[in-house]
């Protein structure tokens, strides 16, 4: 029998839109790349440098999530949150996984609006494409 380890809340909405962060949101912004997204927090890349978050650091991170009507349509919803570095992975030299914890939750369930996930992916290849 196959054990399922995943002890997620909530599905999570898998997609790949910039996301700008720092410590200090008056400072410059660094930039990285959407992974996957809950209501209560997200992961995405980084480069590895100075400027990417170190495990336990706040940070401010403004970003954009892909919202769907009843009807198919389709729109890009923008926050600002702070957050909590949770989780920090390197994937080679040049690039880690960072996981962040929101301070206040979004105000939906991203991975969520649809029935499916396979059906929420389905929708946003047709809205890249």
């Amino acid at each position: 029998m196959e054990e399922n380890n995943d002890r997620r809340k909530e599905a999570r909405l898998r997609y790949q839109w910039p996301v700008w962060f720092a410590e200090d949101f008056n400072a410059m912004l660094a930039q990285g790349q959407m992974v996957d997204i809950s209501s209560e927090g997200a992961a995405f890349m980084c480069p590895a440098e100075e400027r990417c978050p170190y495990l336990g650091q706040e940070v401010t991170a403004r970003f954009s999530v892909p919202r769907f009507g009843a009807d198919d349509s389709f729109d890009m919803a923008s926050f600002t949150r702070l957050g909590r570095t949770c989780r920090v992975d390197d994937i080679d030299s040049f690039l880690r996984r960072v996981a962040i914890q929101f301070a206040e939750p979004l105000p939906f369930k991203p991975g969520e609006q649809a029935d499916s996930q396979s059906d929420t992916q389905q929708r946003l290849k047709a809205v890249t494409i």
